[in-house]
């Protein structure tokens, strides 16, 4: 008697989609590149040199990302991906250094 009531609750939470919490996550796998990125400016900083292709110097977008203006690193990139650059890199730095340098002389 007791093995039929146990094969009727296990149908009966099969049809009604029941599982247990701890196994609620296990369809899903997270990819763990082996970095800390714990603040959104270390994310930024990161799809930064992505976007640049400069993996070597992630560290240096980070900082940039903390340090300057938001819209001057966008309005930097979006010149770099519109150009055909052979080094996005340094094309890059002089953009973002030609407009904080703009930006410097109309605030003054």
């Amino acid at each position: 008697m007791i093995s039929m009531n146990k094969k009727k609750n296990e149908r009966t939470q099969k049809k009604l989609g029941f599982q247990p919490i701890s196994g609620l996550f296990d369809k899903f796998q997270l990819e763990d590149k082996g970095g800390y990125i714990t603040q959104e400016f270390q994310d930024y900083g990161y799809r930064l040199a992505i976007a640049l292709d400069d993996l070597t110097h992630v560290s240096l977008y980070m900082r940039l990302a903390k340090k300057e203006k938001r819209s001057l690193l966008e309005k930097a990139l979006a010149f770099v991906i519109d150009s055909q650059a052979r080094s996005k890199p340094k094309l890059f730095m002089w953009k973002l250094k030609q407009l904080k340098d703009q930006l410097g002389t109309i605030e003054e």
